[in-house]
């Protein structure tokens, strides 16, 4: 299970997330309030993700965000209106 906290609102296909949120491309989730990714990969990820495990930290090393400085998120982006 890969684990990342976002930075960010990102939109999946499916739902918008939210800066702050938490992600994983595994089901069943092993904490209830953390979001499950459909298709989460290397291939897939955005920017702004922070990864929480080491399969997260594997996932984003093999990922064109590898080695990505990442700001202090605002969450603006996550207000919805």
């Amino acid at each position: 299970m890969a684990r990342f906290q976002l930075t960010q609102a990102v939109w999946t296909g499916q739902e918008k997330l939210h800066a702050g949120q938490f992600v994983t491309d595994t089901i069943p989730l092993t904490i209830p309030t953390d979001r499950y990714w459909p298709g989460l990969t290397a291939a897939t990820m955005v920017p702004g993700m922070v990864p929480v495990d080491g399969p997260a930290s594997a996932m984003k090393s093999a990922s064109r965000y590898a080695g990505e400085v990442i700001s202090a998120p605002t969450g603006a982006a996550s207000v919805d209106g």
